[in-house]
């Protein structure tokens, strides 16, 4: 196809120079060749001799195309994007504009896109669980997965045997001991303890021990040792492993994996707390349940405890049991309530036990272990924190059970007998840790075969609900309970009663709720339901 002649060219080119100045504007025929240019094109396109223009080949091709269309690509070093302006059916200029710099910056904007997605979702996985174990194995794993071929993840222990996790590019995890000094690994004792570790360049791969690569990883090209920083102390440390013939780790390769690092931290230190406070807590809880009852000195004790709210096991009622050291001796028993509901009143409640358990031997004289009782309480400080509870000296004499009843500003005790009938013991006095001096009467009652003393807080006689649910349970409803407990053992007293105020509060809100059952046993009775405990009193 001929070109047009030479004059309407330089017309059209200074046309197009000048409409267009200073982007670099190029001529170019249909056939792909490049026919004039303006200064600022010839300065891009000029081949290294200077001699003639040298046209791109993916310019070339799309202007041999039968239709014009804008295109990018390398011009030397640079990248451009080309717009054309068809002249006449075998001429069109192309306008070339420079995207270098905003290519670049648009890389670094994806770049940093996926490397944001990645911190959220190593955030997202490394909060979904406060398990140790499980918090280093996402880490190693998400680092083998984003930042390297394989991770290694190390954190601090009590031995010297530090437990690893170690993940390679397959994503298979194995769990282990790092049995060796880490001061063998440059950096790696530092990150240990919390400190900024070498720059990754200063780790010579070759200063990598055997027993820190994974099995089958080949020849290590480059290592990076990051801290994991916890909560004031280290959590751990994180090593980056590449193979051999790849590149080291960039600038902002190593501050991807600080901010990575930082949030892994983060998570398993939050996770070794966690373990730390379950494991005090789980100390703490054996101290503070109300314990397990049975038979002692041939007498059935049985209790049963509700907290307030049914997310906790512990809160302001109590009971406790406490055998006599001899077998002609009282065993002391006791029930109450102190002020307030959860940990605080639990933590009241177990120092009462306390209290109470080193002065059994002091049971003989109720008057007595409760004035030495409140003189505790009132000397700790703090806020004034009260109590009511009752004492039960309880020993067996012959077949009856013979029981001394204290109550300090508690409900008073109630005796079923065998006949159905109930009966209050009248006993009184007041409660505890709130006035210097403290008055109490104490009563004596015998039980007689089958027969049982409930000792309950008034979170039984004041749980609200029935029908409409508002009424309060109260005591006579409770009477009522008790005269169908008739013969029957302990452990079925407290259960009957355990489950009648289920169904009465339901799902509502109620307070702590603690009974106890102290019953004389009789040598024949029919087994329960469950086959293994006993039933109701046949004889």
């Amino acid at each position: 196809m001929s070109s047009p002649p030479t004059g309407a060219r330089t017309r059209a080119l200074s046309m197009v120079s000048a409409a267009s100045a200073p982007y670099p504007v190029v001529l170019v025929d249909s056939d792909g060749r490049a026919l004039d240019a303006n200064e600022a094109a010839r300065q891009v396109l000029t081949a290294p001799s200077g001699e003639a223009l040298a046209l791109p080949d993916w310019l070339a091709d799309v202007s041999s195309s039968e239709q014009a269309h804008a295109a990018s690509g390398m011009i030397s070093d640079r990248f451009f994007s080309a717009h054309p302006t068809v002249l006449d059916p075998a001429t069109t200029a192309w306008w070339l504009v420079e995207e270098t710099g905003h290519r670049v910056t648009s890389g670094e904007l994806l770049a940093h896109r996926r490397h944001t997605a990645f911190l959220v979702e190593a955030s997202s996985a490394l909060l979904a669980s406060l398990n140790l174990e499980r918090c280093m194995e996402t880490t190693a794993r998400l680092a083998a997965e984003h930042l390297a071929d394989a991770a290694v993840v190390i954190a601090p222990g009590r031995s010297r045997r530090l437990p690893m996790v170690t993940c390679g590019d397959q994503g298979e995890l194995s769990r282990g001991r790092l049995t060796q000094p880490p001061s063998l690994v440059p950096g790696l004792a530092e990150a240990l303890e919390g400190f900024p570790p070498l720059p990754a360049r200063w780790i010579r791969p070759e200063a990598v021990p055997g027993w820190l690569v994974p099995e089958r990883f080949g020849p290590v090209g480059a290592v990076a040792v990051a801290p994991l920083p916890g909560h004031g102390v280290g959590a751990g440390a994180l090593v980056l492993l590449r193979r051999s013939g790849k590149d080291s780790f960039l600038g902002f390769e190593e501050e991807l994996a600080r901010l990575f690092a930082a949030r892994a931290g983060a998570a398993m230190s939050a996770a070794r707390l966690y373990a730390e406070q379950e494991a005090i807590s789980r100390v703490l809880m054996r101290e503070l349940l109300p314990p397990a009852l049975d038979r002692v000195r041939g007498v059935e004790f049985a209790g049963g405890y509700r907290a307030s709210e049914d997310t906790e096991q512990i809160g302001g009622d109590f009971y406790d049991v406490h055998p006599a050291g001899d077998e002609d001796g009282e065993t002391l028993a006791l029930l109450g309530d102190v002020s307030g509901k959860g940990l605080e009143a639990a933590v009241l409640t177990g120092k009462i036990r306390n209290t109470l358990h080193a002065l059994r031997t002091l049971s003989d004289d109720h008057q007595r272990v409760l004035g030495l009782l409140n003189d505790t309480l009132l000397s700790g400080g703090g806020p004034m924190r009260f109590a009511t509870l009752v004492l039960a000296s309880v020993r067996r004499e012959h077949r009856d059970v013979v029981l001394r009843l204290t109550s300090a500003g508690h409900p008073v005790p109630l005796i079923v007998r065998r006949q159905g009938r109930v009966e209050e013991v009248p006993t009184s006095g007041s409660l505890i840790g709130a006035l210097p001096r403290i008055t109490s009467r104490t009563a004596t009652v015998r039980l007689a075969p089958g027969e049982s003393c409930v000792l309950y807080t008034d979170g039984v006689t004041e749980a609200r609900g029935g029908p409409r649910g508002t009424a309060m349970f109260g005591d006579e409803r409770l009477r009522h309970l008790l005269r169908g407990c008739a013969g029957m053992p302990a452990q079925a007293v407290v259960e009957r009663i355990r489950m009648t105020l289920a169904q009465w509060i339901g799902e509502r809100v109620h307070d702590d709720i603690a009974v106890m059952s102290i019953t004389a046993p009789r040598s024949h009775h029919l087994t329960a339901v469950d086959g293994t405990t006993p039933g109701r009193y046949t004889a």
